[in-house]
């Protein structure tokens, strides 16, 4: 089967592997994004001892937030530096997660409805067909389990600020990360979601909190957001 992935993207983000964990370095947002993320996620399921697939998981940040809250997590990407990195940063944190170089095609053709939580994290603005990630997370998300991702509305207002101010002023994002055409808007996720057989149950909005280094849900969604979504029982 054919990846759903992008070589040119892989190549980029398993270049800067090394960095992943650097909160002052190329991956500095996602450093800044993850508490929200996490809460995001432990606020509207269990995550004590449930089962947990992060879909693109990329050095772990999400994916160890989750394992510190109980969760047993999986994590795939087909970056293979980057899961080294991943590997090698749990071990010295001491955290037992299962990280796996994985289409997530394949995955859900050898393990459906395995995971009670799915998440999937700034990836769907990344691959060819967001469409058919969707699906596969659908595929992988048992009944009754829920499915959260993340990404960037396709706006001038987020074109702006994602992409401009974020890689070319702000340096937060390495020069190159975002494609404007490939960002979805939340009315084109949920159409994805819902030809998957998902319901969305929220998409709120990201942004910067004033003074700080963190960032805040709001009913905003016009640049970066989260949408929680499940698979009826």
């Amino acid at each position: 089967m054919n990846a759903n992935a992008d070589p040119e993207e892989l190549a980029r983000f398993d270049a800067l592997a090394q960095r992943w964990w650097d909160p002052q370095g190329e991956f500095a947002a996602l450093h800044r994004l993850n508490p929200l993320r996490l809460r995001y996620v432990s606020e509207r399921v269990p995550l004590k001892d449930v089962r947990v697939l992060d879909v693109g998981c990329g050095g772990g940040l999400l994916s160890e937030a989750l394992a510190r809250e109980g969760a047993q997590v999986t994590g795939i990407d087909l970056a293979p530096s980057v899961l080294k990195v991943a590997r090698l940063h749990a071990l010295e944190a001491g955290l037992s997660l299962d990280y796996r170089e994985i289409a997530v095609e394949v995955l859900a053709q050898q393990s459906p409805g395995h995971y009670s939580v799915v998440t999937c994290m700034e990836l769907l603005e990344h691959v060819p067909d967001p469409a058919r990630l969707v699906a596969s997370l659908a595929e992988l998300v048992a009944p009754g389990g829920a499915v959260f991702v993340s990404t960037i509305n396709r706006t001038f207002k987020a074109f702006a600020l994602a992409n401009v101010a974020a890689e070319y002023v702000l340096g937060w994002l390495p020069r190159g990360t975002h494609e404007y055409a490939r960002f979805i808007r939340p009315s084109e996720l949920a159409h994805m979601a819902r030809d998957a057989g998902l319901e969305v149950e929220d998409v709120s909005g990201m942004a910067p909190e004033l003074g700080a280094r963190g960032f805040r849900l709001t009913r905003d969604p016009s640049v970066n957001y989260l949408a929680w979504l499940r698979r009826p029982a």
